[in-house]
């Protein structure tokens, strides 16, 4: 551990911290745009500047170690006038039409734009005119409103591991693509989404069925059903009905999801989803409660094995439940029932 002074307050941290982790760490929020603690700081965007009061340096938060005797200002007269110079001027290439952007209530750039009293740009000249690529199924790319963060490109490289996408170009005209400027249905994305998460600025949005804003919803946590990875993931809310879906940080998936996951949900609100048992009479189902179904499944059970034997009897789940389910389930077989014939449906 070492001692530093943030904002006039000495904090003791560990020494391997850097600046952005002891200011966090000790509830002091530094804005930041590029960062991301699963991957190496690049402090690109400069958002999370702050000055070293011994020598009156600039640096960057995510970027800089601690040291001993550290004398850290995050909100000094020249900090913050240089993080209003920063939205300036990404402001001069970002069309302004926040409200009817789908990322409204959710961009870290409109929030720090209100943060920090930044209304409009005063800069003058060329902006950026590019197609809007929405040839994936899933979500759309708009370098319109890209701010150059690189958070979707390291998050493709160094978390996903896809490398479909990266920095076009140089100069004003840089900009985030698949190789030789394809569209993303040419590229080898894989279209887990992940970029989409991390995109600060609206950038890249998912293509969703009906209109909503962020905070029109409430997240519900769960655990993914389409394998037994277990990952985690929010569910969003609106009027009783799962309108969109965000990766959580759960211990086997750390924030990401695959395609799966992260898009398809349509299924939860299917009109032919079943909604209760049904047991089949006289060649034709009828719903059941869950009492009933459960007594009959287990008078069948019993009955079989009375008269042919537990091995009569075999059991089959689903690589859609949670690997807890699926042990509970062989163990109600092996040493309830006496079988060892279990299945398991290990295929999507």
């Amino acid at each position: 551990m070492i001692k530093l002074k943030i904002n006039n307050k000495e904090i003791s941290v560990p020494k391997e911290y850097t600046v952005l982790q002891a200011c966090r760490e000790n509830g002091i929020e530094i804005p930041t745009l590029c960062h991301d603690p699963r991957l190496e700081p690049s402090g690109s965007c400069r958002m999370c500047v702050v000055e070293l009061a011994h020598n009156n340096a600039i640096v960057t938060a995510c970027t800089t170690p601690v040291s001993e005797g550290l004398e850290i200002l995050t909100e000094s007269e020249e900090v913050v006038q240089i993080r209003k110079d920063v939205l300036d001027l990404m402001l001069a290439n970002h069309p302004l039409d926040c409200l009817t952007c789908q990322d409204n209530g959710q961009c870290k750039l409109q929030e720090y734009c209100y943060l920090y009293d930044v209304k409009e740009t005063s800069y003058t000249g060329e902006v950026k005119q590019y197609e809007i690529d929405d040839s994936n199924p899933f979500y759309i790319s708009d370098q319109n409103k890209c701010i150059n963060c690189g958070l979707c490109v390291r998050v493709c490289d160094e978390l996903q591991q896809t490398k479909a996408i990266g920095f076009a170009e140089r100069g004003f005209k840089t900009h985030i693509s698949p190789s030789f400027d394809f569209n993303l249905d040419q590229s080898t994305c894989v279209s887990c989404g992940n970029c989409i998460s991390v995109c600060p600025s609206g950038a890249l949005i998912p293509k969703i069925d009906e209109k909503f804003r962020y905070w029109e919803t409430k997240k519900v946590r769960t655990t993914c059903g389409y394998c037994g990875v277990g990952c985690q993931l929010d569910l969003l809310i609106k009027n009783n009905k799962v309108v969109d879906v965000e990766p959580a940080f759960g211990p086997s998936n750390d924030g990401l999801l695959c395609v799966k996951g992260r898009f398809s949900y349509h299924f939860l609100s299917h009109e032919d989803r079943l909604k209760t048992p049904l047991i089949k009479e006289n060649g034709k189902f009828r719903e059941a409660s869950w009492d009933e179904a459960y007594q009959l499944i287990a008078d069948k059970i019993n009955g079989i094995k009375k008269e042919f034997g537990p091995e009569a009897i075999g059991g089959f789940t689903s690589a859609r439940c949670t690997n807890e389910d699926n042990y509970v389930f062989q163990k109600l077989f092996r040493a309830d029932i006496g079988t060892n014939s279990v299945d398991h449906c290990a295929r999507l």
